[in-house]
């Protein structure tokens, strides 16, 4: 038994076939060559936020990973990933759907083309999620990529009650939901203390037109609410202020996995300042909530800089970006007290 786990994630687990840096896109019949190569990789928000974890410093033994996978070649190489960095997993084997894979096309200059299939994530199991938060009472709860995980969205509120009950921090990172609409994430905002989404995301789940509208909607629920706009930097905001902070000027190489190492920096960030339990995201001082936020962009703007959604995330590379772009980064960074 594994009690007092520091972070406990739940969510998708995907196999990664990347092909970055290509020319174009091919037509129909037409043969395009992959100049960086064509790369198999971990992916899924679950994997990628562990793995960056320990790449910026945590212990594997500190962090647990509860997922579905297939029971094929596709599972056991991302069990093997996993195991590489000494993460604990409670992985599912599921018989329904194989290991859920994502073919990735990146031309260079622009966002990445996905095209996947969702796998064993859509049976993951909510009772299987709940006895491991019960078993590990971790301080931190993750839930990456809610939107895609079944009956466990349609449980999602119950699950993060049980968290909060259990003391620990939650944080969710959505993605577009399949199969069913936004209203099962915002009837539990209520139970989210840390809620992260990119521009197109806030804007689809609360239906306003612009991103100050839909962080305010957002923020009615979770204690922070912090939406990534890619090369603009972010919005956050919590119970009295909003925050505008500018992005990390680096090379994109291939922007997979970025919104995740900006989660995981998020939580390294905070992992530094946590008591065993009982911190309460509402007294945190405007100084640490940014460097916490600075932590987030640093990682989540090295991880464009190599192909792969976990390559360039480590902690020489953040540390690096901090020093040389992290007092400009604060300058221009906007404080509004409400």
């Amino acid at each position: 038994m594994v009690i007092g786990m520091l972070v406990t994630c739940a969510g998708i687990l995907v196999s990664d076939i990347i092909a970055a840096g290509l020319p174009k896109i091919s037509e129909p019949g037409q043969l395009t060559f992959a100049p960086l190569g064509i790369r198999l990789c971990i992916g899924g928000h679950a994997a990628n936020l562990s793995i960056d974890l320990t790449k910026l410093g945590l212990a594997g033994r500190e962090i647990s990973l509860v997922g579905a996978v297939g029971d094929d070649l596709f599972g056991d190489f991302i069990e093997g990933e996993l195991e590489k960095y000494g993460i604990i997993t409670h992985l599912e084997r599921v018989r329904e759907a194989a290991t859920s894979v994502d073919l990735i096309l990146v031309v260079k200059g622009e966002d990445r083309r996905y095209h996947a299939d969702v796998g064993a994530n859509y049976w993951l199991n909510t009772d299987h999620v709940l006895a491991t938060l019960e078993e590990e009472m971790p301080t931190i709860f993750y839930v990456g990529a809610t939107g895609l995980l079944g009956e466990f969205d349609e449980r999602l509120a119950e699950v993060l009650q049980s968290a909060k009950r259990l003391g620990c921090i939650t944080f969710v990172d959505p993605v577009v939901p399949y199969k069913h609409g936004w209203n099962t994430l915002l009837s539990a905002l209520g139970w989210v203390d840390i809620f992260h989404c990119n521009s197109s995301e806030a804007l689809a789940m609360t239906g306003k037109k612009e991103l100050g509208e839909a962080l305010k909607v957002l923020s009615e629920g979770a204690k922070l609410t912090i939406v990534t706009t890619g090369e603009h930097g972010l919005l956050a905001k919590v119970k009295k202020q909003e925050i505008e902070m500018p992005a990390f000027k680096v090379p994109t190489v291939d922007p997979s996995g970025a919104g995740d190492a900006f989660c995981a920096g998020i939580i390294c960030g905070l992992a530094r300042m946590l008591p065993p339990k009982g911190f309460d995201i509402d007294r945190m001082s405007t100084e640490d909530l940014l460097h916490i936020l600075l932590e987030g962009e640093a990682s989540g703007a090295v991880c464009v800089t190599d192909i792969g959604t976990t390559t360039a995330v480590t902690r020489e590379n953040v540390d690096r970006l901090l020093k040389e772009q992290g007092s400009t980064i604060m300058e221009h960074t906007l404080v509004r007290s409400k």
